[in-house]
């Protein structure tokens, strides 16, 4: 599986504000290109936080990229997947809607009527891992159900987890002309962060859009 990393962050390296708001870092050519790169993936992935705090519904938004999709053979939008160890996502959630295949990754310890719940809503859900969920684990069962290219759209904590069991091959970082601040606000890779060794980047190209500049890393 090829897993392509996408984030937006302020120009001091924050996901949103330290009270986890959902703010516009860039503009409408970056979120063109983001739904191109939805168009082009298997899957698109996020954490529980994400879905609980800004409720994403993960969808191609332009009708050309669906009716490509679709003449090529696929569904009009990408599966979506949510990393959600204790399985807390709201059945009411949009990415639990019928617009696509959703796959909620859960622990062993995910409370049974939770899971049971979010199979009835519609969820297809993949336990992998005892406490959390085990990625590389996952990840396999997701590629055994045809999924090839999956992207990555946050939150920190995954994004850091993915980091950690090595299962990043390219990471995409828009930064915004904003600067959000706060030693609690989300960056990128959160998590426990690296102490001993570091993953390593190779910056394959600089563009500028919007107000703003795309930095895309190939991960080494």
């Amino acid at each position: 599986m090829h897993v392509v990393v996408n984030a937006a962050t302020s120009a001091d390296g924050k996901l949103s504000t330290r009270r986890r708001e959902q703010i516009k870092i860039s503009g409408a050519d970056d979120f063109a290109r983001v739904d191109r790169v939805r168009a082009d993936s298997d899957a698109v992935l996020v954490g529980v936080g994400t879905v609980l705090a800004d409720d994403p519904h993960l969808t191609v938004d332009d009708a050309d990229y669906r009716d490509e999709r679709q003449s090529d053979g696929r569904e009009p939008h990408p599966a979506r997947v949510v990393a959600d160890s204790r399985a807390r996502t709201p059945t009411d959630a949009r990415i639990l809607d019928d617009a696509a295949t959703t796959y909620v990754l859960v622990s062993e310890s995910a409370p049974a009527d939770r899971v049971s719940a979010l199979e009835k809503t519609g969820g297809t859900v993949v336990t992998a891992g005892d406490t959390r969920v085990s990625f590389p684990e996952a990840f396999a069962e997701l590629e055994a159900r045809g999924i090839d290219r999956l992207m990555v759209e946050g939150g920190g904590e995954v994004i850091f987890s993915l980091f950690e069991d090595e299962l990043v091959d390219e990471l995409s970082v828009y930064v915004g002309s904003v600067v959000l601040g706060g030693r609690d606000a989300p960056t990128l890779a959160d998590g426990d962060g690296f102490v001993e060794s570091f993953p390593t980047l190779d910056l394959r190209d600089v563009e500028r859009i919007d107000d703003g500049v795309l930095l895309t890393y190939d991960v080494v």
